[in-house]
């Protein structure tokens, strides 16, 4: 499965290797095209998953901000409710297309 903004690929991965969670595609960190990626002082906190790091992302001199985020550290027994540890997964926003 491949995470699109415009026709830059920004992650790609099998779709085994990815994780669903509350409608979202989580992409392992390894299949993310972190040079497109920089840290984004937004903050969140799910009450079952822990803290986000969002991340803006940059294609074409074009910044999508907050369109993506992961949970770094996410709260263990969150774990069992995935039913994988999904740590430092991402998953994308609107701008964000993603399909096969």
């Amino acid at each position: 499965m491949q995470a699109v903004i415009g026709d830059t690929v920004i992650a790609e991965a099998p779709e085994a290797h990815l994780i669903q969670i509350e409608g979202n595609w989580y992409f392992p960190p390894a299949s993310v095209k972190t040079e497109l990626f920089s840290e984004s002082p937004t903050q969140y906190h799910c009450p079952w998953k822990g803290d986000t790091q969002y991340w803006t992302v940059t294609v074409d001199g074009q910044e999508h901000v907050d369109n993506a985020w992961s949970y770094p550290e996410p709260i263990p027994s969150s774990f069992d409710r995935v039913g994988k540890d999904y740590s430092g997964y991402v998953a994308f926003w609107k701008d964000v297309r993603v399909a096969d």
